[in-house]
C-alpha cells in the first residue's frame, strides 16, 4: 500500500509503504517510489514491526545498487556527497527507485512491514571527502615471501558489524598480520574507505573483498571491487546469469570475470537461526568454486566444531575433480574487542599466502595458485611447507619451523599416508608420499594446528633461491612454465632433518 503524508516541512516529503511480505516465493521482494527532480538525498526509514520476524534491508536507485544494510537497525541515507553506511554516494537521478526487502525469516507470518521514504531538497548528511574511488595500493613490500593475513574481516559497513578501518588495522598489526580482506556482506561502499585508511596504515594492506551472502549459504569474492547481485531468483542484476535469472553459478562467474577469488565460507556452520544461511547448501559445481575456509574462527573454542565435516566437504569436492585453494578466516566483527565465548578475533586462524610482494595482485595470484597454509588458531602455531623435490625422484620436501613434537601427517587424495613425529626446529623431511595429490597437516595434543593446500607436482612453480637473489635466505617463488612442467630448483639450505619413503 502507499499512502502519501504529504509535506513534513518544505525541504521534506515523506513516502509511507506499508503492508505484507508475500508468502512463499522467492526471497527478496521490492517496494518502488518514484524520486522527483531537484532531490539531493533519500532516507529510507524501516521496520519489521516484529520480534519474531526478520527482514532485511536495501535500497536500488535507477541504475541499480545503492545499499544493502541487511539488518542494519538504523535508517539508510544516500545522497551526492554523501552516505549512511553499507550505502553508496553518488548523485541522486530521477526516477524509480525501490526498496529491497530479504525476507530472512519468517516465523510468524503474515511478515508485515513499515518504510517511510524521505526526500529532500537539501543535504543532512556531511560531506564525506574522505571518499574516495578504490584502487590497488602501490606495493608495501617487494619481497617475495609467505605473508599472514585474514581473508574473512567485516568493518562497520556491514549492518551486523561495529569497528572501523582504523580499529581493524590495530588489531591486526598486534596480531602480526600483513593484510585483511574486507569481507562486508553484499556491499562495495567499505571500497570508498580503503584509500584513506591505507595511506594511515603503510603496513598493513587492505585487500578488497564481499561477501556474498544469501539465505543459502555464503561465499567471499576477495578482490572484488564491483557489485555482484545476491538476489536469488530475480530477473538479471549485476550477478550473471544461465537462464535470465540471478543464480549462484552466475555470481561466481561474475566475480571470476572481474578477477576476484571465489571461496565458500563457513560451508559446515549449520546453527539454525542463529546464523541465517551460514551453511552452504547451493548446488552449484565444485568447478566454479576456487577456495574455500577450512576454518572459521579459531581452532579454539568453537572452530573446532565444524572442521571435521569442513575438511570432509573438501575432500569429497577434490574426489570429484575440484580444485579448492584451503584458507581461513576469523568472520571477525568487533575489529577483537568481542569477550562473548563464541568471538573469534582478527588473525584466529591466519591464512599464510606466499606473494612476489605486498600488493593485492600478488596476494590475489598466490591464493590462484594454491600457495596457502592454515594455520588453525592464529599466527602463533608452526609452520608448515610443502614441496615436490627436484631431484627427480617423486620424493616430497616438508619444512618445518616452530612446532617441535608435533606430529606431522601425510595426505595422499584424501587418505591417511603415514605420519613423522617432528624432532627438530626447524625440522626437514623428504620422502614419498603416495598419491597423485598429496597435503600435510601438524598435530598437537591430538588436534590439527597447521595444515597445507594440496600439491601436485606437475603443477607447482619453480622455487629458486639463488638465480633469483633472494633476501634473508628466504626462498622465493618463480613462475616459470616448461611446457607442461613446472618444477622446482634444488634447496640449498641446508640437509634435511630425515629422509624415508612413505608408499601407503
Amino acid at each position: 500500500m502507499l499512502l502519501w503524508a504529504g509535506l513534513a516541512r518544505a525541504a521534506e516529503t515523506v513516502v509511507v509503504l506499508e503492508g505484507e511480505a508475500p508468502e512463499g516465493g522467492l526471497d527478496h521482494f521490492f517496494l518502488p517510489f518514484e524520486v522527483p527532480e531537484g532531490i539531493v538525498e533519500v532516507e529510507i526509514r524501516h521496520d519489521d514491526l516484529s520480534e519474531e520476524n526478520i527482514l532485511d534491508w536495501g535500497l536500488d536507485d535507477p541504475a541499480g545498487f545503492r545499499c544493502w544494510g541487511g539488518g542494519n537497525p538504523e535508517p539508510a541515507v544516500v545522497g551526492e556527497r554523501a552516505a549512511s553506511r553499507s550505502c553508496l554516494a553518488g548523485p541522486v537521478a530521477a526516477g524509480e527507485w525501490r526498496v529491497v526487502v530479504g525476507k530472512a525469516k519468517i516465523a510468524a507470518p503474515p511478515a508485515v512491514y513499515r518504510v517511510e521514504v524521505v526526500l529532500r531538497d537539501a543535504a543532512t548528511l556531511a560531506d564525506q571527502p574522505e571518499r574516495r574511488p578504490y584502487a590497488d595500493a602501490a606495493p608495501l613490500s617487494g619481497e617475495a615471501r609467505w605473508y599472514a593475513g585474514d581473508l574473512h574481516v567485516h568493518s562497520r559497513e556491514s549492518g551486523d558489524a561495529t569497528p572501523t578501518l582504523g580499529e581493524i588495522a590495530a588489531a591486526a598489526r598486534a596480531r602480526g598480520l600483513d593484510f585483511v580482506a574486507l569481507s562486508d556482506h553484499n556491499t562495495v561502499s567499505q571500497l570508498d574507505w580503503i584509500g584513506a585508511a591505507q595511506d594511515a596504515q603503510p603496513e598493513l594492506l587492505f585487500v578488497p573483498s564481499v561477501e556474498y551472502t544469501t539465505y543459502q549459504g555464503h561465499a567471499n569474492g576477495i578482490g572484488a571491487t564491483a557489485w555482484v547481485d545476491h538476489r536469488l531468483g530475480q530477473p538479471d542484476g549485476a550477478g550473471g546469469s544461465t537462464d535470465g535469472t540471478v543464480d549462484i553459478a552466475g555470481a561466481a562467474e561474475a566475480f571470476a570475470a572481474q578477477g576476484a577469488f571465489f571461496s565458500v565460507n563457513h560451508p559446515s556452520l549449520d546453527l539454525g537461526d542463529l546464523c541465517i544461511g551460514c551453511a552452504w547448501d547451493h548446488a552449484l559445481d565444485p568447478a566454479l568454486i576456487q577456495g574455500i575456509e577450512l576454518i572459521t574462527g579459531g581452532w579454539e573454542p568453537v572452530g573446532q566444531l565444524f572442521y571435521a565435516e569442513t575438511v570432509a566437504r573438501w575432500e569429497a569436492w577434490e574426489a570429484a575433480g575440484a580444485r579448492l585453494v584451503p584458507v581461513g578466516g576469523s568472520d571477525d566483527h568487533r575489529a577483537g574487542a568481542g569477550t562473548g565465548a563464541t568471538d573469534s578475533p582478527i588473525g584466529s586462524p591466519t591464512t599464510m599466502v606466499y606473494a612476489e610482494e605486498l600488493s593485492v595482485p600478488a596476494i590475489l595470484e598466490g591464493l590462484r595458485l594454491g600457495r596457502t597454509v592454515v594455520k588453525l588458531q592464529g599466527p602463533d602455531d608452526p609452520m608448515l611447507e610443502l614441496w615436490p623435490s627436484a631431484d627427480g625422484t617423486g620424493d616430497w620436501e616438508i619444512t618445518v619451523t616452530g612446532g617441535e613434537g608435533t606430529e606431522l601427517r601425510l595426505i595422499g587424495d584424501g587418505s591417511d599416508a603415514g605420519s613423522v613425529t617432528v624432532d627438530g626446529d626447524p625440522f626437514r623431511w623428504q620422502g614419498r608420499i603416495a598419491g597423485g595429490r598429496v597435503r600435510a597437516d601438524l598435530w598437537a595434543g591430538g588436534a590439527p594446528r597447521t595444515a597445507t593446500a594440496y600439491q601436485d607436482a606437475q603443477e607447482i612453480p619453480i622455487r629458486a633461491e639463488e638465480a633469483c637473489g633472494c633476501r634473508d635466505g628466504k626462498a622465493l617463488l618463480l613462475l616459470l612454465p616448461l611446457g607442461g612442467l613446472r618444477r622446482r630448483a634444488r634447496r640449498r639450505d641446508g640437509a634435511v632433518h630425515a629422509s624415508i619413503r612413505i608408499d601407503g
